[in-house]
Protein backbone atom coordinates (compact mmCIF):
# COMPACT_ATOMS: atom_id res chain seq x y z
CA UNK A 1 0.00 0.00 0.00
CA UNK A 2 1.42 3.39 -0.95
CA UNK A 3 1.50 6.37 1.37
CA UNK A 4 -1.18 8.07 -0.72
CA UNK A 5 -3.48 5.06 -0.36
CA UNK A 6 -2.74 4.89 3.35
CA UNK A 7 -3.57 8.56 3.87
CA UNK A 8 -6.84 8.16 1.98
CA UNK A 9 -7.71 5.17 4.16
CA UNK A 10 -6.88 7.10 7.33
CA UNK A 11 -9.23 9.91 6.28
CA UNK A 12 -12.12 7.47 6.21
CA UNK A 13 -11.52 6.28 9.78
CA UNK A 14 -13.78 7.39 12.61
CA UNK A 15 -12.33 9.92 15.04
CA UNK A 16 -11.67 7.33 17.77
CA UNK A 17 -9.68 5.15 15.39
CA UNK A 18 -7.66 8.16 14.23
CA UNK A 19 -6.79 8.89 17.86
CA UNK A 20 -5.76 5.27 18.40
CA UNK A 21 -3.60 5.47 15.28
CA UNK A 22 -1.98 8.67 16.53
CA UNK A 23 -1.25 7.05 19.88
CA UNK A 24 0.25 4.01 18.18
CA UNK A 25 2.48 6.19 15.98
CA UNK A 26 3.67 8.35 18.89
CA UNK A 27 4.53 5.29 20.99
CA UNK A 28 6.25 3.61 18.05
CA UNK A 29 8.31 6.69 17.17
CA UNK A 30 9.25 7.25 20.81
CA UNK A 31 10.39 3.65 21.09
CA UNK A 32 12.51 4.02 17.93
CA UNK A 33 14.09 7.20 19.32
CA UNK A 34 14.65 5.68 22.75
CA UNK A 35 12.38 8.22 24.43
CA UNK A 36 10.67 7.13 27.63
CA UNK A 37 7.02 8.13 27.68
CA UNK A 38 5.08 8.99 30.81
CA UNK A 39 3.47 6.04 32.56
CA UNK A 40 -0.20 6.22 33.48
CA UNK A 41 0.22 4.84 37.02
CA UNK A 42 3.15 7.06 38.03
CA UNK A 43 3.30 10.38 39.81
CA UNK A 44 5.65 12.99 38.37
CA UNK A 45 6.92 16.05 40.23
CA UNK A 46 5.94 19.36 38.71
CA UNK A 47 7.83 22.50 39.63
CA UNK A 48 5.72 25.45 40.59
CA UNK A 49 6.83 28.97 41.51
CA UNK A 50 4.16 29.09 44.23
CA UNK A 51 6.64 28.85 47.13
CA UNK A 52 9.86 29.71 45.28
CA UNK A 53 10.76 32.70 47.42
CA UNK A 54 14.46 32.50 46.53
CA UNK A 55 13.60 32.72 42.84
CA UNK A 56 11.44 35.78 43.44
CA UNK A 57 14.26 37.44 45.39
CA UNK A 58 16.76 36.66 42.62
CA UNK A 59 14.45 38.11 39.97
CA UNK A 60 13.89 41.23 42.06
CA UNK A 61 17.64 41.72 42.46
CA UNK A 62 18.15 41.29 38.71
CA UNK A 63 15.41 43.82 38.00
CA UNK A 64 16.87 46.33 40.44
CA UNK A 65 20.35 45.87 38.92
CA UNK A 66 18.95 46.33 35.43
CA UNK A 67 17.07 49.48 36.44
CA UNK A 68 20.17 50.89 38.15
CA UNK A 69 22.25 50.33 35.00
CA UNK A 70 19.68 51.98 32.74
Amino acid sequence: MSLTELLLAVRTLPRADKLRLMHFLVVDLAREEGVTLLAADTEYPIWTPLHAFEAAETLLQMLETHEAEA
